[in-house]
């Protein structure tokens, strides 16, 4: 902007001036989710979002799957409307939080020590104040990006996006006509490793296999001898699989990002155990641990409603997260661990995706990450969890995780994904508004 400009253009926020704001007001806004519709639901957040959007001339579409599962989805036409359009995509919904347990209130938004605290506040209501914050700026100024932009932000992702980005996928496929390409949540943030900053472009994510195991006995009296007895033979069974060590198996995102973290910790693995390598990554080593096997993690136990009384049902939840192109391995090993006594359904399935870190949209990510921080490097990396990216590869589109952040070095990032005092730093978002601008200047 000139010196010349009007009063009221020099006046208007710049994204670096709106992030901070509108992701501590979306974070006030709960849009916890259960999983069952019982909680209060995307609709307020997802009416904000529309209206900061129609604020600055576009139409957004509001969609509603479920009463008060709400998604928002806009296009920003491009310059050159004949080339493939990109998707940005986040979602709105939380999961829940406690607020004995947290030192902030979670849906506060305070502001403290430099951060946004709250629920949302890194999964992932920061991306969506940074599009909305960018998009704003954007409009204002009259910069149209190079090709269609289409926003949208998501009802139900944290329950496996089947009210949200599956049910648009399914029923409003017409919106994301013409997209090809996409960026979303959990990449494009940096770790801090042997002294160099990576910045993690996510380009695979596992597949989910959430399931439901039940053993069945013969009820009755706590006294008697009960060698049939659900509990026991459920129990056994969560146990093999909890426990179980899954083999590593390394993709090629996993296998490029351990070799730069190697070089940056001047680590020779040769045919080692990676293992090793990853105990010494700090903060991010469970993050990436979890991308070099199969995991399968017990989470739910229900049987039994009297001390003195055998059940006749035991059921388990585990949570199973498979590598791309291990699932047939996946789903073999987990029912050789089972036992003959207990039978597995699936409570949610959904694919493994993967792609490579190449191409323009690739060169656009990192030219726009080291256009802010010249010093970082670029690399591939595979997420240990899911994302809507599953529900939009099946409309042919190639995903990447890039929502871009530069973090201290000593912050626990992937522990706030879920956890307890979640917060962002403002410094943070100011960097990834930046970045994002950039980035759609070069994509």
């Amino acid at each position: 902007m000139t010196e010349n400009a009007p009063a009221s253009r020099r006046a208007d926020p710049t994204a670096q001036d709106e992030v901070a704001g509108i992701a501590s007001e979306l974070i006030r806004i709960d849009t916890t989710n259960p999983g069952d519709h019982s909680g209060p639901g995307e609709r307020f957040a997802a009416e904000r979002v529309a209206g900061l959007l129609a604020e600055v001339g576009l139409e957004p579409t509001v969609l509603e799957s479920h009463p008060k599962r709400t998604s928002v989805v806009t296009r920003i036409e491009g310059q050159n409307r004949s080339r493939p359009a990109l998707l940005i995509h986040g979602h709105l919904d939380v999961v829940p939080a406690d607020p004995a347990d947290w030192r902030v209130h979670p849906f506060s938004g305070e502001t403290e020590d430099g951060c946004v605290w709250g629920r949302g506040a890194v999964d992932m209501k920061d991306m969506d104040a940074m599009m909305l914050a960018v998009a704003r700026q954007r409009l204002r100024e009259g910069r149209r990006p190079s090709r269609d932009v289409v926003l949208a932000f998501l009802a139900d992702e944290e329950a496996g996006g089947k009210w949200g980005a599956r049910w648009l996928v399914d029923n409003h496929p017409e919106l994301f006509d013409g997209v090809t390409e996409a960026i979303g949540e959990v990449g494009g943030f940096s770790a801090t490793i042997g002294g160099r900053r990576l910045y993690l472009i996510q380009t695979a994510e596992k597949g989910i296999a959430w399931m439901r195991l039940t053993a069945r006995g013969t009820a009755g009296h706590g006294s008697m001898l009960q060698p049939d007895n659900a509990v026991t033979e459920l129990a056994e069974a969560v146990g093999r699989i909890g426990r179980h060590e899954w083999p590593i198996r390394l993709t090629p995102a996993t296998r490029a990002f351990l070799d730069e973290a190697a070089a940056a910790l001047g680590v020779d693995v040769g045919h080692g155990d990676y293992r090793d390598l990853i105990a010494k990554l700090g903060p991010i080593s469970r993050l990436v641990g979890a991308t070099v096997t199969n995991t399968t993690n017990p989470s739910v136990l229900t049987a039994g409603y009297k001390v003195n009384v055998v059940p006749q049902v035991a059921t388990a939840q585990v949570d199973g997260r498979f590598l791309p192109g291990f699932e047939d391995e996946f789903f073999a090993e987990v029912d050789g661990l089972l036992g003959p006594g207990v039978q597995r359904e699936l409570i949610h399935h959904d694919i493994a995706v993967q792609t490579t870190l190449d191409g323009a949209l690739a060169d656009a990510m990192a030219a726009a990450l080291l256009g802010e921080d010249p010093e970082g490097r670029v690399v591939p990396y595979c997420l240990s969890a899911g994302t809507d990216a599953k529900s939009f590869s099946r409309l042919g589109i190639r995903c990447f995780g890039f929502s871009p952040l530069r973090l201290p070095a000593d912050l626990d990032f992937a522990g706030m994904f879920h956890g307890v005092d979640e917060r962002v730093p403002i410094d943070a978002l100011r960097f990834g508004a930046r970045a994002l601008d950039k980035f759609l200047d070069l994509c």
